[in-house]
């Protein structure tokens, strides 16, 4: 019985976020309530506060349902130890698999527009915008110690940094996604954002 109630509340708890990220996917962040959640998840507004404390905490488990597989993706593609690719390769993979990603799973694609285009970071937010700034960072270095690699093996120019290429790297891949999200009928960006990220490795090749 009471695995079977954890089960229950497990599943409300999904529900919850599910309804969250349609919300707000469609009216934004700031134009959302926990009340508007509870309706168009068919539950109560009380079982929404059972669950989550306020809106911003239900913004984190939204984001975290994507973002922490995302963590796991780079620890798998760039940093495995076994991973015998050339270092450049695994950067590119990274990328392109994450452009796949946001092609193929609903979920991860909704997430994404939403803390790219649908939320005003202030006020209570401000704390979610650190958060994101500091995944942001995680990812860099790990980009960073891939470009370190390649650096030692004599893949790229000498005199290129890795710290600065990782930067490079990660200010290139926001503005590719920023725009790629807003490309709603993938008439301007989308059909080019593969030839773009492999252009983007190339030009670091030595």
């Amino acid at each position: 019985m009471v695995r079977k109630t954890k089960e229950d509340a497990e599943v409300t708890r999904q529900r919850i976020i599910h309804a969250a990220r349609e919300m707000f996917s469609t009216t934004g962040v700031s134009k959302s309530s926990l009340e508007k959640v509870a309706k168009l998840a068919g539950v109560t507004r009380g079982a929404v506060y059972w669950h989550f404390e306020n809106k911003t905490e239900l913004f984190h488990a939204m984001h975290a349902q994507v973002f922490l597989p995302l963590i796991e993706r780079i620890d798998a593609t760039l940093l495995a130890s076994s991973n015998e690719q050339n270092p450049l390769t695994r950067i590119e993979n990274f990328l392109l698999d994450t452009i796949h990603l946001l092609n193929e799973d609903e979920v991860t694609r909704q997430t994404y527009e939403i803390i790219m285009s649908k939320c005003e970071y202030v006020d209570e937010f401000a704390s979610v915008l650190q958060q994101i700034l500091g995944n942001c960072s995680g990812i860099v270095e790990n980009i960073e110690r891939v470009y370190q690699d390649a650096h030692q093996q004599g893949l790229i120019n000498p005199n290129l940094s890795p710290a600065q290429l990782a930067m490079d790297t990660h200010l290139f891949f926001s503005g590719l996604l920023h725009m790629w999200v807003k490309d709603s009928d993938g008439s301007r960006l989308k059909g080019q954002a593969e030839t773009l990220i492999k252009a983007h490795i190339n030009l670091r090749k030595k």
